[in-house]
């Protein structure tokens, strides 16, 4: 192991537990709210099961606004809010915050575009069957779908790690915050190389498994 990383391999492993904390946090958002918001938007989208336009159009403007933000302007206007949620503006704790907001909004559109890729005649047979609502959402839409889910969280994921190293802004750590100081303001071009290696294998792994959950998910 190169001597830079034995220096500062406390810290090192630190920075890691930090990025892991902040992208699982923001994977739960996504899957805890977002995916039901973007079933919301799907299902109320014009010629589906629940049109309401009014509905509809509410949830997609919010969605819009809060991916139109420019993420580091994001965490910034969230100060209040985070502040008033976790107590603190800054660390680890404050950066989900921002981050579940931002994979909310993210995972919700990426989730409506997958439901939008089923084919019209799935949702016209399970109709025909006499399915109900939720019957057809659970039992055919996201079986159908579920492929273009999984995938859709893996990009959602390495989204949410490439915003997790901006938040070095509000004190939150990470491997980018790592990198950033200790690497690039300290002149140590080497460390900070380490750390830029560390977050491709971490991406290429979390992309590698991804892919093949969602091909052996996909039964079509």
């Amino acid at each position: 192991m190169p001597d830079v990383l034995v220096q500062y391999d406390t810290e090192i492993i630190q920075a890691i537990g930090e990025t892991f904390i902040m992208v699982g946090a923001s994977v739960v958002a996504a899957i805890v709210v977002g995916l039901p918001l973007g079933t919301l938007l799907y299902m109320t989208h014009p010629q589906k099961p629940m049109e309401n336009k009014l509905l509809y159009q509410f949830c997609n403007t919010l969605v819009n606004i809060i991916r139109s933000f420019p993420f580091l302007l994001l965490v910034v206007f969230c100060i209040p809010l985070t502040r008033l949620i976790v107590g603190t503006a800054i660390g680890t704790t404050a950066a989900i915050v921002p981050l579940a907001i931002i994979a909310i909004a993210h995972y919700a559109r990426l989730v409506e575009q997958s439901l939008l890729d089923v084919p019209k005649g799935v949702v016209e047979a399970a109709q025909a069957m006499g399915a109900s609502r939720w019957q057809i959402m659970t039992k055919f839409v996201f079986v159908d779908a579920r492929s273009s889910l999984i995938l859709s969280l893996t990009t959602s994921i390495v989204s949410f790690i490439s915003y997790s190293t901006i938040m070095g802004v509000v004190g939150g750590g990470g491997i980018g915050d790592f990198a950033i100081r200790y690497g690039y303001q300290q002149f140590k071009t080497d460390l900070m190389m380490y750390m830029i290696l560390i977050m491709i294998i971490l991406v290429q792994c979390i992309q590698l498994a991804g892919t093949f959950l969602a091909r052996t998910l996909d039964k079509r």
